[in-house]
This record gives structure tokens, C-alpha cells and sequence, in this order.
């Protein structure tokens, strides 16, 4: 999994980093400040305002000119209703942007990650960030720190107010801001840490749905519920517990800033009563500093909450953070973006042809998670149009040398060629669109079998797509189907076999008109007679571009230019066919073994 930075107990550092990308929603969030901040002023106004009818009304016995209170009251009234309207209206328009423009964000930049990325961050970990992350975020931004303002608005309004009337009374209350100051500092950190070891159990715990979805039918043939369950509830178990100790930390956190407003609010009855004895305060400034009080009380609690909601909420800052700004580890540079554009805005007006004419000059590499070398000093000539098989055991590193011709890695050192030029000089995007790539294990996207195909060439007809399905015999799956191209595939293709989403992404690889082809294994998953329309298919497509053939069975290749022998990461062998068997190596080895099974198999059969 990709490492995730970390911060000291708090750090404005990744808050700040998602600034740029909420920028639609500050106007809403402004907005919600603004009205909420208002609200703030009413709220310490108004009980200075009825210590006026207490002083100049009740004391006195009189309603003379009490009228003009009333009708003073109802406009302030009015224009709390209205302050509060825009207060909710603002923050909710704050929360559905931000958390859409969050989550455009990180779906945008895991477009733009490299391919390792991919290959050590697992899917459940991204989605929890996703899905879970951006939306505590969102309402943090929307609701929390448009609060938690409201509430230091609030406080030093009514402490300022407190002063002016009496100061000696109001001492007693200010006390409370630094013991509350010294609470927050010492629990923070602790918050900070625990939380960050919830948001981890969590996305393992979405880590294991999500693998317990995808894998239903593998782990109902192999029985294997009863462990999955074992397993699950173990993770579970360690989120709750780490949960039950987060929560038992705020649990201690904001009772004790409740208690110091309690305290605080005895206090000052006790004293003020005396006061008002002593005619030093009358009874309206005592009402007054009652309320506020109690006011400051109910503050004290919130804000607690508050500031414990927004401590806790750094983990998922800096998770979702982190996301976003993830730098792939291959990137194109100014120059060549600035003259062939990026992934998402391609100058295409720029692009040159390609005749797919691929060199390996000196290139040594190894994967960025260190490790043996796996190419070292390796140079190899492929011209355009010939044919290139790879083939080894399982797991010999085969397909090393396509990642590096796709530029889904660089080499460590040297360079790759295409067309006489290296790859670097040109944009990802140029070259992914000169290649066509068949995986071992075929992915459809959801939605028809005809959307699927022109994922290949946006812009291609539909004469284009039912004619490049009929290239690799992909019309007989659509034929065989009540809407034909217009099926629905189901997610991740599920409603079609294994060989049926294999044929449906030839065809989409086919559409592309690519100059490169690459073939994973592709045919290793399907049956023999899908196979065989496989190979007819390809042995055409295959005269007029480079191909890379990344081979499990042997006899799909044996018609190539050129057949390179890996183990263990490295060439040990490269030749064609013929030469290779009589070398009698690796390859002799490995053919006579496959030859060897096949005629078992038939003669079992």
C-alpha cells in the first residue's frame, strides 16, 4: 500500500492544500460565516437588551414605553429568521460542492497515477478515502467550522460585553478560557493519533467488503464463508476497539470543559448575588450575566465538541490530501506537455504518426520498490510490424518489457525508442493511443457492449465498431444476445463469460487502428474455439503492426520474429521457434513440458 504522509499532532499544512480544490464552495461557505457570525451578534446582544427591561420596566414596576421594546424585539426577531435561512442555505449548498469538487479531485488524479500506484494501494483503502473521507470532510467544511466560529464569535462577544458591564463579575468567567486552552493542547494529540488508527481499521473493513464481493464466487466454491467471516470479524473487532478508545477519550475531553463552565456559572451566581446586594451591579446586569452564563455554558460544551470533531478530522484531511496531491512517478515533461498537451487536454493537432519501429537501447531496470535488477544493459532492435513473444513461467517478470514499451514504468537507466525517438520526448497520452492492449483478464466498463467498444475510438461510428466486433468474431457474441450491441454488460462485465468479455475487448483494442499491439496472455483464459477465432483474427491484425505477445501457450507463437525466454526477470534466451528448440534450453524445456501435458490431457480424454 502507498505510503501515507504523516503530521505532527496538528497541522494546518494538508488543510490548507485543499483550499484550491474547493473553491466553489467558498462563496456558500462565506456565506453560512457571514450570516452565521450575525446570528453570534443577536445572540450576545439580546440579553444585554432585556437587562434593560429588567433595570428600566420590572424593577421599576412600570410598562410605560414597553411597546417599543416589543416591536424592537420582532424586528430583531425577523432578522434572526432571515440570517438563519442564508445560514442553512449556505451551508448546504457548501457541503454538496465541496464534497463533489473533493471527490472529482481524487478521481481525477487516480486517472493520472502511474500504474505502481495502483499495484500497491488497494482499491477498498481508495474508496474508503473516496467515499467516507471526503464526505466527513465536507461536512466538517460545511457545518463545523462555520460553528465552531459562531462559538469564538459568540465567546469573546459575550466576554467583551461581560467586561464592559462589570469586570470584577466578569473576571470569574474568563478564567475558564486558558484551563480550556490547556484541556484542548493536552488531548489533541491523543485524538489526532487515535483517529487516524480508526480511519485505517475502516478502510480495511472496506477493503475486506470489497474483496468479499468481488470474490463471492471463489469463496463460495471453496467454502470458504466461514473463514472470510472469521476474518472480517477480527477486523471489525480491532476498528471497534480502537474506536471505543477514541470515543473514551472525548468522553473524558468534553465533560471536563462542561464542568468548567458549570463552575464557572456557580461562581458568578454567588458572587453576583452579593454583588447586587451591595448595590455594586442592579438585578438586570446580574440577569444579564446569568444568561450569559448559561450561554457561555452551552458554548463551552459545543466548542468542545467542535474542536474534538475538527482534531479528529485531521486524519481524514491528510488522508484525502495526500490523495489528491500524489505525484505520479512517470510524468511527461513541461516541454512536451506544453507541445502534445496532458492526459486531459490533448493537443492532438501536435501528434505524429507512428510505424511502431521499437529500440531498447542499453536499458537496465528495476521495479520502483527496489529489489534485484530485473533488466540489466538489455538492447534489442524490433522492427516495425514483426512480431515479439515473451514467455516464461508464471511470475518470470514477462511483462517487464511491455511496461516499459507502454511507459507504464521508465527505465532505471537507458532508453526506449519508438520511431527512432525516446519516449520521453513524446506525451503518454500520444503513445497510449498508438497501442493496443488485451489483458489476460478482460474489463468491461458498465453499460452496452457497443459503449464498450468505442472506448477504443471515441468517435467511432457505428458501421466502425459492429466491423472491427466482426474482425475478432465478437458479432457472434452480440448475435447471440435479445438487443445485440446495445446489451447491457452488468458491472465489470458480469453478465457475459470470460471468453465473451474477451472477444468484446479485442474488439475494442482492434478499433483503435493501433501501431502497437500487446496481447497479456490473452488468450489463455478463454476455451480452444474462442481461441481459435482468436488467432485467425489476429494473424491479419498482426501483419501491419508490432506485436508483443506475452504467450502461456506455446504453440501461439511459433510463427514470430523473434521469441524472448525470461526467468526470474531476466532474458536468458532469444530467438525464433526453430533456433530455439535447438538450442535445447529453457525454451526446449518449457515447450516439450506444455507439449507433453497437452497429449496427456487428449489422451485422458
Amino acid at each position: 500500500m502507498a505510503e501515507q504522509k504523516t503530521y505532527r499532532a496538528f497541522s494546518l499544512k494538508p488543510w490548507l492544500r485543499l483550499i484550491p480544490v474547493t473553491k466553489r464552495a467558498w462563496p456558500a461557505f462565506w456565506l453560512s460565516v457571514i450570516s452565521n457570525v450575525l446570528l453570534a451578534f443577536i445572540d450576545f446582544y439580546l440579553p444585554l437588551y432585556q437587562s434593560r427591561v429588567v433595570d428600566d420596566y420590572i424593577a421599576k414596576g412600570s410598562l410605560e414605553g414597553f411597546g417599543g421594546y416589543i416591536a424592537l424585539y420582532a424586528v430583531i426577531g425577523v432578522v434572526q429568521l432571515i440570517l438563519i435561512v442564508l445560514y442553512f442555505r449556505g451551508c448546504m449548498h457548501c457541503e454538496a460542492l465541496s464534497c463533489g469538487d473533493l471527490r472529482d479531485a481524487c478521481f481525477v488524479n487516480l486517472q493520472r497515477l502511474s500504474l505502481d500506484y495502483h499495484n500497491t494501494t488497494s482499491a477498498g483503502h481508495n474508496l474508503s478515502r473516496v467515499m467516507s473521507d471526503t464526505s466527513k470532510i465536507a461536512e466538517m467544511m460545511a457545518w463545523t467550522i462555520s460553528d465552531t466560529i459562531w462559538g469564538f464569535a459568540y465567546i469573546f462577544g459575550v466576554f467583551f460585553v461581560m467586561a464592559r458591564l462589570s469586570l470584577k463579575l466578569a473576571a470569574a468567567m474568563m478564567i475558564i478560557a486558558p484551563i480550556v486552552v490547556l484541556l484542548t493542547f493536552y488531548f489533541q494529540k491523543k485524538l489526532i493519533v487515535l483517529n487516524r488508527q480508526v480511519r485505517a481499521e475502516h478502510s480495511k473493513i472496506t477493503a475486506g467488503y470489497n474483496e468479499g464481493i468481488m470474490g463471492a464466487k471463489t469463496s463460495k466454491t471453496l467454502a470458504l464463508e466461514d473463514k472470510l467471516c472469521g476474518e472480517f470479524e477480527e477486523i471489525t473487532g480491532r476498528a471497534a476497539k480502537a474506536g471505543i478508545l477514541h470515543a473514551r477519550m472525548r468522553a473524558i475531553y468534553v465533560p471536563l470543559i462542561v464542568l468548567c463552565g458549570t463552575l464557572a456559572a456557580s461562581f458568578t451566581l454567588y458572587r453576583g448575588g452579593h454583588m447586587v446586594q451591595q448595590g455594586a451591579v442592579t438585578l438586570g446586569v446580574l440577569s444579564a450575566f446569568m444568561t450569559y452564563a448559561t450561554g457561555l455554558f452551552q458554548s463551552f460544551r459545543w466548542q468542545a465538541a467542535r474542536i474534538s470533531q475538527l482534531i479528529s478530522l485531521q486524519a481524514n484531511i491528510e488522508r484525502v490530501s495526500d490523495l489528491i496531491h500524489e505525484t505520479p512517478t512517470v510524468t511527461d515533461s513541461k516541454e512536451v506537455e506544453a507541445k502534445y498537451g496532458d492526459c486531459f487536454n490533448a493537443k492532438r493537432e501536435n501528434w505524429e504518426g507512428m510505424t511502431g519501429e521499437v529500440v531498447f537501447d542499453d536499458v537496465s531496470f528495476t521495479y520502483p520498490d527496489g529489489g534485484e535488477e530485473v533488466l540489466s544493459h538489455f538492447s534489442l532492435r524490433v522492427p516495425a510490424g514483426s512480431t515479439i513473444a515473451i514467455v516464461g513461467e508464471t511470475g518470470a517478470g514477462k511483462s517487464t518489457l511491455v511496461n516499459l514499451v507502454c511507459r507504464f514504468y521508465e527505465p532505471t537507466a537507458g532508453r526506449v525508442l519508438i520511431d527512432g525517438v525516446d519516449v520521453r520526448e513524446r506525451s503518454q497520452l500520444w503513445l497510449h493511443s498508438h497501442i493496443g492492449y488485451v489483458l489476460q483478464s478482460p474489463h468491461l466498463f458498465s453499460g452496452t457492449i457497443r459503449e464498450n467498444i468505442r472506448y477504443g475510438r471515441p468517435g467511432a461510428t457505428d458501421a466502425d465498431i459492429e466491423a472491427a466486433a466482426k474482425a475478432v468474431s465478437a458479432d457472434r457474441v452480440a448475435a447471440k444476445l435479445e438487443k445485440g450491441y446495445d446489451t447491457d454488460v452488468g458491472e465489470c462485465g458480469d453478465k457475459l463469460s470470460t471468453g465473451e468479455k474477451q472477444l468484446i475487448s479485442f474488439a475494442r483494442a482492434v478499433i483503435a487502428n493501433p501501431r502497437i499491439f500487446v496481447l497479456d496472455e490473452a488468450t489463455s483464459s478463454v476455451d480452444t474455439q474462442t481461441e481459435q477465432m482468436i488467432q485467425q483474427a489476429t494473424r491479419t491484425l498482426m501483419q501491419d503492426t508490432t506485436s508483443f505477445v506475452i504467450a502461456h501457450r506455446l504453440s501461439t507463437i511459433r510463427q514470430a520474429d523473434l521469441i524472448l525466454v525470461i526467468d526470474h526477470g531476466k532474458i536468458v534466451e532469444q530467438g525464433t521457434h526453430e533456433e530455439l528448440l535447438a538450442r535445447g534450453g529453457a525454451y526446449h524445456e518449457l515447450y516439450t513440458t506444455q507439449l507433453s501435458a497437452q497429449e496427456r490431457q487428449g489422451a485422458a480424454l
